[in-house]
């Protein structure tokens, strides 16, 4: 089962403006090929068919703890792309009643994905930069260990890849803090599954790393999480469950070269993560409503009864 905390694996600064053009190319790292849904897909359905599961308990539970964290990214990213969308607050666009006759926004014709203003309110769904839907054709779950390990290697070196394109494509802070962090977390999986390779098959796939060659202190919105330790850090996402994987991520490990130094960890639990940014409503958008002022006042009474 899962458990859902309210809040975000990390913290992401507020948009300088919007700019749903930007918005649809983080898209692509959430339904793209290579996007945390396809990360997802394969870790979670691995892990729900995993045989043997108590013989082979390290490896079960490392992917399996991965699988939660997965979940977190597909949360960041969703958020990051609404963010973008929507731009900074306006407490002004939520009063209710606007006039809608004069085309107010007439230049939501014009953008790259049309259908996430028109049908989605400048929210994210599970589709690429592109608009096309993301598919369980992109999960893989053979059955075979050392197949999926390594698919799933080359899943983490793929969407690192595809982190570095979007990067490069960005300037707003947000989208940027999305890719940082993204890329920070996804070489500590790549590293975990190569360990596990080695482990098995006694093949040093860690050697390859990082692929592509772009050592993370190139990239400015990595530091705080490489001073941090984020990047040798494994977290089991449950408080009781998971301890296996300290048998491969740990034992005297040491972080990636190149990376700052230090000994692989594994941390009980979760990150302590940061705050969702509160999307301000946009009435004449129809969210949450053309007039929504009375959906307030129940959600009001609503809440005080509850405390």
């Amino acid at each position: 089962m899962f458990m859902r905390i309210d809040k975000l694996q990390a913290e992401l600064p507020a948009p300088k403006r919007k700019d749903p053009n930007a918005a649809a190319a983080l898209q692509e790292l959430l339904g793209g090929k290579y996007g945390e849904m396809s990360t997802l897909g394969n870790y979670m359905f691995q892990s729900f068919n995993f045989r043997s599961k108590d013989k082979l308990r390290p490896f079960y539970s490392l992917v399996a703890s991965i699988t939660a964290e997965e979940l977190g990214h597909v949360e960041l990213v969703s958020n990051g792309v609404a963010m973008l969308a929507n731009g900074p607050d306006s407490a002004g666009d939520e009063t209710g009643g606007q006039d809608i006759s004069g085309a107010p926004f007439e230049a939501m014709k014009d953008i790259r994905s049309f259908a996430s203003f028109a049908s989605h309110a400048g929210g994210s769904v599970p589709v690429n930069s592109n608009g096309m839907s993301w598919n369980a054709d992109m999960v893989t779950t053979t059955g075979n260990v050392v197949v999926d390990l390594l698919h799933n290697f080359h899943l983490e070196c793929g969407a690192r890849l595809h982190k570095l394109r979007v990067y490069e494509t960005l300037s707003d802070l947000t989208g940027r803090e999305v890719c940082g962090y993204l890329l920070v977390r996804g070489s500590v999986h790549a590293h975990a599954y190569a360990l596990a390779l080695k482990q098995i098959t006694g093949a040093d796939i860690t050697k390859v790393l990082p692929t592509p060659n772009i050592p993370l202190g190139n990239i400015p919105e990595c530091q705080k999480y490489l001073q941090e330790g984020s990047h040798r850090r494994l977290y089991t996402w449950s408080p009781a469950d998971y301890k296996e994987i300290a048998g491969l991520w740990g034992n005297g490990e040491q972080a990636l070269p190149g990376d700052p130094p230090g000994e692989l960890q594994v941390v009980d639990g979760l990150p302590e993560g940061g705050k969702i940014h509160q999307l301000t409503g946009v009435a004449s958008a129809f969210t949450p409503d053309y007039a929504p002022e009375e959906m307030f006042e129940v959600a009001t009474k609503l809440y005080k009864m509850s405390r």
